[in-house]
């Protein structure tokens, strides 16, 4: 009896010190974007075209152009228990993959609001 009370406690122990995952979507500055990043590498993922996405994208992002044919095949590749971070040029394709991202059940979700084009304007890096 002893060893089950003690091994209930460290299960509790052990399960309130993990890091609570987030869920849901979020909108956020690049600031807040980079610091998530930073914070909880997780999946990130640039819906622009490949020819956009190769002039230019945010360190460690893969390439997921939302009008591609195999979009919804490729995002099924993604963990969807996973954070994953997405953002386009402006913001309105990756709101489109979000709804769709959201429809297919993906837990957490965020939006780099206002794109990379308010990433460049807040002086954050990218790589070619």
């Amino acid at each position: 009896m002893k060893k089950y009370i003690l091994a209930l406690t460290a299960l509790a122990l052990l399960t309130a010190c993990k890091k609570e995952q987030k869920k849901g979507t979020e909108q956020v500055t690049p600031v807040a974007f980079e610091q998530e990043l930073k914070n909880d590498a997780g999946q990130l993922i640039d819906v622009r075209m490949p020819k956009e996405y190769n002039e230019g994208h945010i360190e460690g992002a893969k390439n997921l152009h939302i009008y591609d044919q195999n979009f919804q095949q490729r995002l099924d590749s993604l963990d969807k228990d996973e954070t994953v971070y997405v953002y386009c040029k402006a913001g309105a394709r990756s709101a489109e993959a979000v709804q769709v991202m959201e429809q297919k059940g993906f837990k957490h979700i965020v939006e780099l609001e206002g794109g990379l084009d308010a990433w460049n304007k807040a002086g954050k890096p990218v790589a070619k």
